[in-house]
């Protein structure tokens, strides 16, 4: 329903709840707080190592031993999950893939160190061939072509080993089509029927990427583009298309990826199917953001001001790089 027509001023005064902090947080629509928010960390091999990553201002590749400490810093500030990403060796880097379901791995040694240490931490894992791939694509490339039914198989590989050591929620991020189906019955039939799936089943084939794949190591090894397979940034129908089947298939939670230039997909999704919605603040939204605070261009009450933005369009939580220091912020 519309918002109530107010009388006739003056019997009407809105700025009559705007007048104090205490009436302006009475009369609050939305709030966000540390529990909603999923920090996504980059991992590398390595002891003590905290790497600068050049284009995100205050983000960091870390190895295993400082994952753990600041891991530890961000849940106690009340983050209560995480999400990993793998700067994966070039050696390791292959046309099959098979670091990504190796049982070792940088991001399966990192969830089995996680879940002893921070049991009450969410484990999030990234599944996608991506970071282990010669080419930086998501999928298996056969001639020109990212095949899609040989790449679902290799998926639910890497989503066994996942579950095997121990992550709480899978993210499929690759876009192939059935792979959510795919995984959760061979999850299921692995007995691992309690872990959860929060599916990208928006991602559109966006530019605000870039910086992301410099995290990663992705930058310059990617062979030609992703519009194959992740969404047109002008379709918003075929996008609830996609989260209608993720649903279907068997996903538990579903994400548009990125944010802040979708809310429209956002406010879609969650009135359209009432289920968790998540949303990325991905690699360019937080560049952007972080480096202009970092010139004083804008003031850090951006970063709080943003992630409201995305609890206004009906998201349940966001995945963003600001989360350590949000929920800081947000303690006061």
């Amino acid at each position: 329903m519309p918002p109530h027509s107010p009388a006739p001023f003056p019997a009407a005064r809105l700025r009559r709840l705007r007048r104090t902090s205490a009436l302006r947080d009475l009369v609050a629509e939305n709030a966000v707080s540390a529990a909603d928010l999923i920090w996504p960390v980059f991992i590398r091999e390595g002891e003590s190592v905290e790497e600068p990553i050049g284009s995100m201002p205050g983000v960091n590749r870390l190895s295993l031993d400082m994952l753990m400490r600041r891991a530890t810093e961000a849940h106690e500030a009340g983050v209560g999950a995480i999400c990993l990403f793998p700067y994966t060796a070039a050696e390791l880097r292959t046309e099959d893939c098979a670091e990504a379901w190796n049982p070792e791995n940088l991001t399966n040694r990192a969830i089995r160190m996680l879940k002893a240490e921070l049991p009450d931490m969410a484990v999030m894992t990234d599944i996608a061939l991506d970071p282990y791939n010669i080419n930086g694509h998501d999928g298996f490339v056969e001639g020109e072509e990212i095949v899609n039914d040989r790449t679902v198989e290799a998926l639910v590989r890497m989503a066994l080993a996942q579950c095997e050591a121990g992550a709480d929620i899978l993210g499929p991020s690759d876009m192939m089509d059935g792979r959510i189906g795919a995984i959760r019955r061979s999850v299921e039939k692995a007995g691992f029927q309690h872990v959860a799936i929060l599916s990208y089943a928006a991602k559109f084939a966006s530019a605000f990427y870039g910086p992301f794949r410099d995290a990663v190591g992705a930058s310059g090894r990617l062979v030609g583009d992703k519009k194959t397979y992740q969404v047109n940034p002008a379709n918003r129908l075929e996008a609830l298309r996609c989260v209608a089947r993720d649903l279907d298939e068997g996903a538990d939670m579903v994400m548009v990826k990125p944010g802040l230039p979708y809310l429209d997909i956002c406010r879609a999704v969650k009135d359209e199917f009432g289920v968790p919605t998540f949303a990325y603040q991905v690699s360019g939204e937080y560049a952007m953001l972080a480096g202009a605070i970092e010139r004083g261009w804008l003031s850090e009450a951006v970063m709080l001001e943003s992630l409201l933005g995305f609890k206004r369009a009906g998201c349940d939580g966001v995945l963003t790089y600001f989360a350590p220091a949000a929920a800081k912020a947000l303690r006061g």
